[in-house]
């Protein structure tokens, strides 16, 4: 990844990656709005639309760890349109229940304005999740 300016969209949005992997949930917090929307896709364990910094990490975060050991998004390549942050990333992670691993391709789509993350949809293959998932 290139350079970035510190307080582009993009800096942010990695800030946002880089705290996840730290397991920092703080500083994960302080990259979103108050009033964020965090989209998990339909099909995938935890779909849904989940509102407020606090909201996101304890229904997404928090229940990933759980669920999964190693659990980890790693973004590949950022693609910036103004506001609009698209980051192509891999989740890799084992399943705790059957042990599985999963390698599956994702893409999210970040938007950013004042500094903060007030939107984020997921675009995941649910069907290698669920894979995973299942005895």
């Amino acid at each position: 990844m290139g350079l970035i300016d510190e307080a582009s969209p993009a800096q942010l949005v990695r800030r946002q990656y880089l705290a996840s992997a730290a397991g920092d949930l703080e500083a994960l917090r302080a990259t979103l709005a108050p009033d964020v929307e965090w989209t998990e896709m339909a099909g995938f364990p935890l779909a849904g639309t989940y509102r407020t910094p606090t909201g996101v990490t304890s229904n997404v975060m928090e229940k990933l760890g759980a669920d999964w050991d190693g659990w980890a998004a790693h973004d590949d390549t950022y693609v910036v349109d103004g506001e609009n942050v698209v980051v192509l990333a891999r989740y890799t992670a084992q399943h705790k229940g059957t042990g599985k691993p999963l390698p599956v391709r994702v893409a999210h789509h970040f938007i950013v304005r004042g500094g903060l993350i007030v939107r984020f949809e997921q675009f995941v293959d649910t069907a290698l999740v669920r894979d995973a998932a299942t005895a």
